[in-house]
């Protein structure tokens, strides 16, 4: 069973103060994988992580987006940068936990056309896996025909991965413990986007790549089930229950 996995860049980052980590959060998270793994709950995995407060401070510190690009090599540096030293961090804490986890960079291998439609080879990807390795990509800078470079997201990795790569299950890991209502309890199960349109809304600290309604609008594209779910049903997500709200 192939599982791609996003942890989230509020999750795993105190994502209102620059490059700040959110040590525990991560530590939990890289324990939860260790055990599914150890379990065999997972056999193939996939993990993604957001900018947090790494790549999303550069990226908009220098006004670049997922539409907006830069010609400016110091911009791509830092924004690319930040996220190498993030994925460092998460490569750290599941090689710990001796989680065989390697780097795969989008920058390196991604591009859009003029037009945006996103080319990333997942190739690599997909031997990694077959190879007994756990793939960690992240947010990145990607190029962009007529714009330099733009900002690629987590999320959009993570359908695009899904869509590319043999999946089974895709899991977003979030700050929220699902899709909520206006009440903020969470929705079970979401099918239609029209359905939960009138109680979406955007992140409410720095984010250059979209919020919930983004992530709920291209999870409902997959033919895998997504789920989005907090930090404390991680392990029940990994070991294959039902958390958070369901979207298929």
């Amino acid at each position: 069973m192939t599982t791609v996995l996003k942890l989230g860049g509020s999750v795993i980052t105190e994502k209102d103060r620059a490059e700040t980590l959110d040590g525990p959060t991560l530590d939990a998270a890289a324990d939860a994988v260790a055990d599914a793994l150890a379990a065999d709950d997972v056999t193939e995995l996939v993990v993604v992580h957001g900018g947090g407060s790494f790549g999303h401070h550069h990226a908009a510190e220098h006004g670049v987006s997922t539409t907006d690009g830069t010609h400016d090599h110091a911009a791509v540096t830092d924004v690319h940068g930040a996220m190498a030293t993030l994925e460092r961090f998460v490569r750290a804490r599941l090689h710990e936990r001796d989680v065989p986890a390697v780097p795969v960079h989008p920058l390196s291998a991604a591009s859009r056309d003029a037009d945006g439609e996103l080319t990333l080879p997942t190739e690599q990807v997909t031997t990694l896996l077959a190879e007994g390795f756990v793939p960690v990509l992240h947010g990145d800078g990607v190029a962009h025909a007529g714009e330099g470079v733009t900002v690629l997201s987590g999320d959009e990795i993570v359908t695009t991965l899904a869509r590319q790569v043999e999946t089974d299950r895709v899991g977003l890991c979030s700050t929220v413990p699902g899709v909520l209502d206006d009440d903020d309890e969470v929705i079970p199960e979401v099918s239609s986007f029209e359905t939960v349109a009138p109680v979406l809304g955007e992140s409410d600290a720095t984010d250059v790549s979209g919020g919930m309604a983004a992530k709920v609008r291209e999870l409902l594209a997959l033919d895998a089930p997504a789920s989005i779910f907090g930090p404390d049903a991680l392990a029940g997500f990994l070991a294959g229950e039902r958390v958070g709200t369901v979207i298929r």
